[in-house]
C-alpha cells in the first residue's frame, strides 16, 4: 500500500486531506506536514531510508500557495532526486496547472478535495507505483465531457464548445459561457471530436466548425472569427479548413 505524506500550511485543511487518505484502503500510512521546509526534511530522511525502509515515502499530497518555500519550489527540488516520490497537486488555484505537469505532478486536485476525485489521484499513483492493477473504466458520454469548477465536476455539452486551447498537459475548453480546464491533450480531442466537426487550425488551436463566424484572409494571414475571438490559422491547416469549410456550405 502507498505511504503518502500531505503538505498544507492551514491545519484544517491538512486534517481533511489526512482523513480522507486514511480512509483510501490503498493507503497504507499518511502522514502530515505543515510547510515545504518541514515536508523536505521529511522526505530527505525517506531518501536515506531507501524505498523499502521504515519512513519511505511514496507519494506528496502538495499545496501550491504555502509561506516560504512554495509546492512548486519543493517539486522542482525533488526532480533532482535520483528516486523522487510522486507528486498530487492540492490546491484552491487552476492557474499552476501547466507548471504543475511541466514538474511531471501526477493529478492536480482542485479545493475543496471531494472524495471522488482524491480517490482518482490514489489510483492513478498507485497504479505507477504498482501498488493495485488498473480497473477498467466506462465508456465516456460522447456528448458531453466532465470538468471541475469549485470542486464540484460537471458536464459540458460538446456541442457548446467553441474551440479549444492547448495549455500544455491541459486543454482550455471555451464556450459562450466561459472556459474550463481539463486535464486532456489537444490531440486526444481532436482524434475524439473529429466526427463532430472539430478541426486542427493551428498546433495550439481545435475549432468546432459549426461556430465559425468568419474566414478572413488578411495580407496573406488566414484566421476565422469565432464568436468574438479571432484566432489565426496556420499555412498548413488553411486548406483543409477551407475545404471543410466548403462542404459545410
Amino acid at each position: 500500500m502507498l505511504r503518502a505524506l500531505a503538505v498544507d500550511d492551514e491545519r484544517p485543511s491538512l486534517e481533511e486531506l489526512l482523513y480522507l487518505l486514511q480512509a483510501d484502503p490503498r493507503i497504507g500510512s499518511a502522514e502530515g506536514a505543515g510547510d515545504a521546509t518541514e515536508a523536505l526534511r521529511r522526505i530527505n530522511r525517506a531518501l536515506e531510508s531507501g524505498p523499502g525502509g521504515p519512513e519511505a515515502i511514496d507519494v506528496v499530497f502538495l499545496d501550491i500557495q504555502m509561506p516560504g518555500l512554495d509546492g512548486l519550489d519543493l517539486a522542482r527540488l525533488l526532480t533532482g532526486f535520483a528516486r523522487p516520490p510522486l507528486v498530487v497537486f492540492v490546491t484552491a488555484h487552476e492557474d499552476f496547472a501547466v507548471q504543475a505537469f511541466d514538474l511531471k505532478a501526477v493529478d492536480y486536485v482542485l479545493k475543496p478535495v471531494r472524495k471522488e476525485r482524491l480517490a482518482e489521484a490514489v489510483r492513478r499513483a498507485a497504479e505507477l507505483r504498482g501498488a493495485t492493477p488498473r480497473i477498467p473504466v466506462s465508456e465516456p458520454d460522447p456528448d458531453h465531457i466532465p470538468v471541475e469548477l469549485g470542486g464540484v465536476t460537471r458536464f459540458v455539452a460538446v456541442d457548446d464548445i467553441t474551440h479549444v486551447e492547448a495549455q500544455g498537459d491541459y486543454a482550455r475548453l471555451h464556450t459562450v459561457k466561459g472556459s474550463h480546464l481539463v486535464r486532456i491533450p489537444l490531440s486526444t480531442l481532436e482524434e475524439r471530436w473529429r466526427s463532430r466537426g472539430f478541426v486542427r487550425i493551428h498546433r495550439r488551436h481545435l475549432v468546432a466548425l459549426r461556430h465559425i463566424g468568419e474566414l478572413r484572409l488578411d495580407a496573406g494571414t488566414v484566421s476565422v472569427l469565432v464568436g468574438s475571438e479571432e484566432l489565426q490559422v496556420s499555412r498548413r491547416h488553411t486548406r483543409e479548413l477551407r475545404d471543410l469549410l466548403m462542404r459545410r456550405t
